[in-house]
């Protein structure tokens, strides 16, 4: 649900700012979440990069495996080449979305295509243990099949009547919102989503405290909505989500919930790199 709320007394009623940060810039990607940090806190949203890389500045990201996590790379410009190891390659349009729900192991790369200017987010969810060593799956999502409701782009989860062609792993929503300078907009996180953040890629929103490009916010744990106005045209990611109740057993590419899992996931990500070295398709 959204709707524009009154000004004045119901503005006590919203969610509180409780962090914001501007996270580390190394070159073009600003990371704002990390596993071992803020991870922490929002977890089973466990790590978020702002990346904005200008054309011909970055290669892109070599084949490289993951396991016990799902990551969503949210296109804003600019379109990226991606292969994977369940088999699929291709080219992701601007405002595109892959979901990489890499399970008990897989191993992926994406670059830039045709060296254009790339922005946009990568988020890693952690996955709950039915799913932290099942099979990868992988869903690469054209900008029409994104679906809106009002200035949302819904890329994970249901808002109003607009829903993702991608199931979340465990209830959660993850928006792309887009206001005009002066525009309100409120959301309304469903019931039992008490983690909640917002990070800003253009412009600046005021929420209620002013946040920047290269911002992200924590709001409160509350079932109050989150009230937001731009300040000039901006845009930026809003998650919110069930809590992970489990541990984070961190690995150098691989999240998972406990140290076993972990280990079975190491060991998958190893036997796969295994095969696509006897293949020729990694060195």
């Amino acid at each position: 649900m959204n709707d524009t709320l009154p000004i004045g007394a119901q503005e006590t009623l919203h969610r509180a700012i409780v962090f914001q940060t501007r996270g580390t810039s190394h070159g073009p990607i600003t990371r704002l979440v990390s596993p071992s940090d803020l991870g922490q806190r929002l977890k089973p949203f466990i790590f978020l990069d702002l990346f904005d890389a200008a054309a011909g500045s970055f290669k892109g990201f070599g084949k490289h495996p993951h396991s016990g996590i799902a990551t969503l790379t949210w296109l804003i410009q600019g379109s990226t080449d991606y292969e994977d190891s369940t088999g699929k390659a291709g080219v992701l349009a601007e405002r595109g979305v892959e979901w990489m729900q890499a399970g008990g192991g897989v191993w992926h790369s994406g670059a830039p295509h045709q060296q254009q200017r790339t922005r946009g987010f990568q988020l890693w969810v952690a996955l709950p243990p039915e799913l932290e060593n099942a099979a990868p799956l992988s869903q690469y999502i054209a900008p029409g099949l994104i679906e809106r409701d009002g200035p949302a782009l819904v890329l994970l989860g249901r808002l109003g009547a607009a829903s993702s062609v991608i199931t979340p792993p465990s209830p959660m929503n993850y928006l792309s919102v887009t206001l005009a300078a002066g525009e309100r907009w409120s959301y309304q996180p469903p019931s039992g989503h008490d983690v909640a953040w917002m990070a800003v890629n253009s412009g600046s929103v005021f929420a209620p405290s002013r946040l920047d490009v290269g911002e992200l916010a924590v709001f409160e744990p509350s079932q109050n909505p989150i009230a937001l106005r731009a300040d000039v045209d901006c845009e930026f990611v809003l998650g919110s989500a069930a809590s992970h109740p489990h541990d984070l057993a961190i690995g150098n590419y691989s999240v998972h919930t406990n140290p076993q899992a972990l280990r079975e996931g190491e060991a998958q990500i190893a036997r796969i790199g295994a095969r696509l070295r006897a293949e020729g398709r990694l060195r």
